[in-house]
């Protein structure tokens, strides 16, 4: 697996793992990641694609600037603000911003209707 997608939580986790049809290995911070497992990652991920898929509150954007920092070529996925959480935000919603992305999703969840 070349691709990676870092999420907060389970619940974000297990929302898009249903979506994506490619193998892609999805990693929880769980809100907040220290120093010496930011490392550890980083050393980890070293020659991977990398997404950061975070949600769009005050902590989504405190780790997003810590990985800004320290893990500058990943890539930044973006959920609407008005759904907050990525956990929250509809199926269809994170079909489109995965696959803008070039991760290949399940067809029917980029479906308005399959809410």
């Amino acid at each position: 697996m070349s691709k990676i997608i870092i999420v907060e939580g389970k619940s974000d986790k297990l929302k898009i793992k249903n979506i994506i049809r490619e193998p892609i290995e999805i990693i929880c911070t769980n809100g907040t990641i220290g120093v010496s497992k930011l490392d550890e990652l980083i050393e980890e991920l070293f020659d991977k694609d990398v997404y950061i898929l975070v949600d769009a509150d005050k902590s989504g954007e405190k780790l997003r600037k810590q990985f800004r920092k320290e893990m500058p070529e990943a890539e930044h996925l973006y959920i609407d603000k008005m759904y907050r959480e990525v956990a929250s935000a509809p199926t269809h919603h994170l079909a489109t911003v995965l696959l803008h992305a070039n991760i290949d999703v399940f067809p029917e969840y980029l479906d308005l209707r399959m809410n």
